[in-house]
């Protein structure tokens, strides 16, 4: 079974036991973390997607460390222009460990915790002049 979930600007397929690097998260380390936002969900050949999300569905994680990733190096220059400069840039990232799907209670129309609404009502159709 596995889960496409969205984070941070980007979509990750993932299932139990995964461990992947997302953008940096406000978490603390070893504290639970749950991502709300399911994409799609597959399981044996069969794909449940969303639209956008899949309501009533998250995965839990375990943030296992913070860090951050390989530098990058910037170089710009203009030809015979003696224009040189050079960056670095290192990008923070979270490390989580997926630990399973959660499934929360969904409200259907039949349970009684829902009230039912009488349907509105529509206004009458124009009449079209008809010119003599």
């Amino acid at each position: 079974m596995y889960a496409v979930i969205e984070t941070g600007g980007k979509q990750y397929r993932v299932s139990k036991g995964d461990v992947i690097k997302v953008e940096k998260l406000n978490a603390e380390v070893g504290s639970a973390i749950e991502f709300d936002k399911v994409l799609a969900v597959g399981n044996d050949g069969e794909i449940q997607a969303g639209t956008p999300y899949i309501s009533g569905l998250s995965i839990s994680g375990k943030v296992l460390e913070h860090g951050k990733a390989d530098k990058v190096i910037i170089f710009k220059y203009k030809a015979k222009k003696d224009y040189r400069k050079k960056q670095g840039h290192r990008q923070p990232y979270t490390m989580i460990q997926i630990e399973g799907l959660m499934v929360e209670k969904v409200i259907t129309e039949d349970s009684p915790a829902v009230e039912k609404k009488p349907a509105a009502k529509k206004a009458p159709a124009k009449k079209e002049a008809v010119e003599a």
